[in-house]
């Protein structure tokens, strides 16, 4: 087994959005912390309610998620083929992340077993997680 040195790697995803990257990416900074960077479009478009994010971007020490409103011409599906895996230090640290992450959520994690390697939650945005130790 190849072993990594989790401290020096970051996770880096891309998640395409419903017209909520903003609102989303403003919910994940206050989870990791990080400085957030959004590109609107500059006028209205038709379908959105608000003016559309183009790009955005959360660089954290943790983790670096790139983000848009606009989808592909199928749609934005959501499926579960793909988590985000997150590595964290101990259980106390996996715990207080995922305490900020279910904040506005309804539903707790799927595995609530906290000694587990591994803890699946999905947030409030239909984003699938993993968390390991």
């Amino acid at each position: 087994m190849i072993e990594y040195n989790h401290d020096k790697f970051k996770s880096a995803v891309f998640i395409t959005f419903s017209g909520n990257c903003k609102k989303a990416l403003s919910f994940y900074q206050s989870c990791f912390g990080g400085l957030l960077q959004i590109e609107t479009f500059e006028k209205e478009l038709s379908g959105y309610t608000e003016m559309p994010v183009v790009s955005g971007s959360l660089i954290s020490d943790r983790i670096i998620i790139h983000g848009s409103d606009l989808v592909h011409n199928e749609g934005r599906k959501l499926g579960n083929y793909i988590s985000i895996f997150l590595h964290c230090k101990n259980t106390s640290e996996r715990k207080k992340l995922i305490k900020k992450m279910e904040s506005d959520k309804k539903n707790g994690f799927v595995n609530n077993d906290e000694d587990q390697k591994l803890i699946e939650l999905t947030d409030s945005f239909d984003v699938r997680w993993i968390l390991g130790v």
